[in-house]
């Protein structure tokens, strides 16, 4: 019996500690969800590469993929390529970037040229929402 409650001992802390995080207090949220860029500004010419990003939202949460919450997910970079499929998980290669930590800020570096951006809403699965949350297309100039 006492081999029994030590190892259930162990096993509680474990899963409150486990369970407790400031993602399961996420409030719901109304009206219509939107992503968007706050920085750079679309059409942006620039003679370096560098670029700073910075990603805004309304009416939805941030959260880490892996972490179910309500009206919640994480962002995606689309870079350079068409929507993906909207049913599946998102691709994770150097045109799909996955931001799974909540990250809501990046800089990358694009080569010269004409250059085609978009973020992309997914749940804690990587997975477009039903309805996808999808910013408009952002266009960034290197020369």
């Amino acid at each position: 019996m006492i081999k029994i409650f030590s190892l259930i001992i162990p096993f509680l802390f474990f899963s409150l500690e486990t369970t407790s995080n400031d993602f399961d207090s996420l409030e719901c949220r109304e009206g219509k969800p939107e992503v968007f860029f706050i920085t750079p500004n679309q059409n942006l010419v620039t003679s370096t590469g560098v670029i700073n990003l910075e990603f805004g939202i309304k009416n939805f949460n941030i959260a880490p993929a892996g972490q179910m919450a309500c009206d919640s997910g994480h962002h995606h970079l689309l870079i350079n390529v068409p929507l993906p499929d909207l049913t599946r998980p998102i691709p994770s290669d150097e045109n799909h970037i996955h931001y799974g930590k909540g990250q809501t800020s990046d800089t990358i570096e694009l080569p010269k040229g004409v250059h085609r951006l978009r973020l992309v809403l997914g749940n804690f699965a990587h997975i477009p929402h039903e309805d996808p949350i999808i910013s408009d297309e952002l266009i960034i100039e290197v020369r």
